[in-house]
């Protein structure tokens, strides 16, 4: 989407940040209207009977993460943009949000105009990363050997990655397959050790790589 875009919600518990947020955002779009919100909670019940067309949201937030907006936008609009705007650039909290499908993932403490810039981008359609994250993410999969194809997950394997993918604990994972969270830890270790990984954050990419959720 070119242009101005005129209606963006920003979600941050900081006010400072928040208002500095706000300014970033009116220079790359003069003419948009924002809104603001402190929490998810918040967010949430800005999101009622509202569609907003840009969201920048901090990944960290006082009662859970931006991240778990994302499937809740995405039911408004599947047009609408996502922008994770934080001072962490952890791999597990990248990779986690990359997960969302996300179309951006920005870090605070770049100029005014980098940012304005980027989300200009962002807001034609064209992903962003900041560069360090680009060059962490880059890093992170140079490490990670993915080797699916060589050795496949078994039917189980991948239920299991599919539920864990979700967000489900292991204890509700042994429910759902009514098999014990003994096995459900077996079967993690070995889906880790397949797929290379070490948190459930890359898990989570994974099972939608896959195709699993």
């Amino acid at each position: 989407m070119a242009g101005s875009l005129p209606s963006v919600l920003i979600v941050e518990d900081v006010p400072e940040v928040a208002a500095w947020l706000e300014k970033v955002v009116h220079l790359a779009f003069p003419d948009s209207v924002c809104s603001q919100a402190k929490s998810l909670k918040q967010a949430k019940e800005l999101l009622t009977g509202k569609v907003f067309d840009l969201h920048v949201l901090d990944l960290h937030l006082p009662d859970g993460e931006g991240t778990a907006l994302v499937p809740r936008i995405r039911q408004q609009s599947n047009d609408a943009i996502c922008v994770i705007a934080t001072v962490s650039g952890d791999d597990a909290s990248l990779v986690k949000a990359l997960s969302y499908g996300i179309n951006g993932y920005l870090l605070k403490d770049q100029p005014h105009a980098t940012l304005a810039m980027q989300l200009k981008q962002i807001s034609m359609g064209v992903p962003s990363l900041s560069p360090a994250i680009a060059q962490r993410l880059m890093r992170h999969f140079s490490e990670t050997v993915v080797v699916s194809g060589e050795v496949p997950l078994t039917p189980r394997e991948a239920d299991v990655l599919s539920l864990i993918g979700r967000g489900l604990r292991n204890a509700e994972v042994a429910a759902e397959l009514s098999i014990s969270t003994n096995t459900v830890s077996g079967y993690i270790k070995q889906i880790y050790s397949k797929l290379g990984i070490s948190s459930r954050a890359e898990a989570a990419w994974h099972s939608k790589r896959l195709g699993l959720w």
